[in-house]
């Protein structure tokens, strides 16, 4: 993805809130800004890999 794998390390090993959508470190048990403690792991696709919207009312990954 980036240029170097430090960089990828760093920006891709987080934990994200499902209520505020805030960052938070990989060892966090709860969020940082709101206190909820259901966390997911940041996406590691890339961001290309949805094509979004595709002008008639649906997203797909057709494109």
């Amino acid at each position: 993805m980036g240029k170097f794998p430090e960089a990828d390390e760093r920006l891709l090993k987080k934990k994200i809130c499902m209520k505020c959508n805030a960052r938070n470190s990989i060892r966090a048990t709860k969020c940082r800004k709101c206190g909820y403690a259901n966390l997911r792991l940041k996406s590691k696709d890339k961001a290309g890999a949805w094509s979004g919207y595709d002008g008639r009312g649906i997203y797909c990954r057709c494109h």
